[in-house]
């Protein structure tokens, strides 16, 4: 392992001094022949980060973990984490490393993290690497939720190691570089908390407030400012998965992060037909992370959370926890007020000349329930459907009533809304034309895989822009193929 001169990267190590109990020094293995699989140069420039460096062999280099930036403390992070409801004290980073940090443009720091780096001492029985097509996966996935408008973790570079890497076929190894605002976890407090270092605790919610929500620190008690901060993000988070019909796939407490950012994308997809039990994740076997269990859950992690944090609060948990449950029973009114937001906003509802504040819920709600209603029941494709809704907004309901199998039912709702005057325009920036869809995705991974980032490239072309049709990309609007068959997604792993 070499270290970069300057000064073409330097990365301050801001969690491994303030919290060394969490951050365990550590290398990356050798990379024998790294090769650059995708590189997003918009991000590399919103870090002030060279592209051309980066594709440089001193650059892939420190892409792998294998040349050390000026300034970089190389650390595994140490978390716990409920897994599918049970608690393990002691899971953090077994393939993954956090770099350091780097200033963005916005003037926040953010931290480069590897995936699939090798083998640390928290990686249990798994091999620490990682193959080309989940890193890809992850890659496609994130810069789409970017694109949406989503709050995510962001996908810098995906590179060939040269290696290897055993599932149930010998696939090619990779290691992803990935941007985010932290990799602090409500995991991470369960980490500190099972330590029973009141200390520890202290400072990493100190060093959370520094990091995401510096307001907090002006607050009569801080660290409950912390907990209601961390609510209200994950429930706006929540709310925009539910709306485009994002299923995470393992929403364990070590996956979610205190700054409301979606991270690590495994088995996760996107809707197609709407049914809120949906699960494609193959180890989900009892459905606990369904499309539409993901608010419940959110709020189940949320209390964890704040289990953890209880000796923060106040020093006598009867006085802490009465403290946790008021910020805790606003997750779900939060929740549904942003979701209800937002369905307005799919359907054109929002600053309507006779209505101008909102739209009364007494009129919207029955409309948005009969429609969740009708989808289910016809099977329909959420994301064409609500794209296609723009064309009955403008008295073209043509092609979307054909989604329907039985579309009098439609027909009957249509009338109603549209003599609400939706408005078309606006329906169009919120509802998009391309998603990842599984299909798709699975596509551009196989050939991926086999060396060929042609239908990757395409895919990235629609999924990055996605509300703005566009000729010659029809393929990627439509849904999957009745030959497709049942999809399931694996973690990688």
């Amino acid at each position: 392992m070499s270290v970069a001169p300057q000064p073409t990267v330097s990365l301050s190590d801001h969690f491994a001094r303030d919290l060394p109990e969490l951050a365990l020094p550590w290398k990356a293995e050798e990379a024998p022949d790294p090769q650059l699989l995708v590189l997003n140069e918009p991000l590399a420039a919103e870090l002030d980060l060279d592209p051309a460096w980066l594709r440089s062999p001193d650059g892939l280099r420190m892409l792998v973990g294998n040349l050390v930036p000026s300034g970089a403390t190389p650390v595994a992070q140490a978390y716990a984490g409920h897994q599918f409801g049970g608690f393990s004290p002691r899971l953090g980073d077994g393939r993954a490393l956090l770099l350091g940090e780097v200033p963005h443009a916005d003037g926040h720091l953010r931290d480069i993290h590897l995936k699939g780096s090798g083998r640390t001492p928290f990686a249990r029985a798994g091999d620490g690497l990682a193959a080309v097509g989940p890193m890809l996966r992850e890659y496609v996935v994130s810069e789409a939720m970017e694109a949406l408008g989503i709050p995510t973790t962001r996908s810098l570079a995906v590179v060939a190691t040269g290696q290897t890497v055993r599932r149930d076929t010998l696939l090619p190894g990779a290691v992803l570089t990935r941007v985010a605002g932290s990799h602090l976890r409500v995991g991470s407090f369960q980490y500190a908390r099972a330590m029973d270092d009141p200390a520890l605790l202290r400072r990493l919610a100190d060093h959370a407030i520094r990091r995401h929500y510096p307001d907090a620190a002006q607050a009569g008690n801080p660290y409950l400012a912390l907990f209601e901060a961390v609510v209200g993000a994950q429930a706006a988070l929540i709310a925009q998965w539910m709306l485009n019909g994002f299923i995470h796939g393992v929403m364990n407490t070590d996956n979610m992060t205190i700054s409301g950012e979606t991270i690590d994308y495994g088995p996760c997809a996107f809707l197609e037909a709407f049914e809120p039990a949906t699960v494609y994740s193959s180890i989900d076997s009892g459905g606990r992370y369904a499309y539409g269990n993901q608010p419940v859950v959110a709020q189940w992690n949320l209390a964890r959370l704040a289990e953890a944090l209880l000796p923060l609060f106040h020093e006598d948990q009867d006085q802490a926890i009465p403290l946790a449950m008021e910020p805790l029973d606003a997750f779900p009114r939060q929740y549904s007020a942003a979701w209800s937001a937002g369905m307005r906003r799919k359907l054109g509802l929002t600053r309507l000349p006779s209505l101008p504040d909102n739209l009364d819920d007494d009129v919207a709600q029955p409309l948005v329930d009969e429609l969740l209603t009708l989808l289910q029941a016809g099977g329909v494709d959420y994301t064409s459907f609500f794209r296609g809704l723009g064309g009955a907004a403008r008295g073209d309901a043509g092609v979307v009533r054909t989604l329907f199998p039985e579309p009098s039912a439609f027909d009957a709702w249509t009338e109603r809304w549209r003599l609400l005057g939706p408005d078309a325009e606006a329906m169009d920036r919120v509802n998009p034309v391309y998603i990842p869809r599984n299909h798709l995705v699975e596509e551009a991974l196989a050939a991926g895989t086999e060396g060929d980032l042609h239908p990757l490239e395409r895919l990235l072309e629609a999924v990055t822009r996605p509300y703005d049709e566009r000729p010659g990309l029809q393929r990627y609007a439509a849904p999957a193929p009745e030959d497709f068959g049942t999809y399931r997604t694996y973690c990688g792993t």
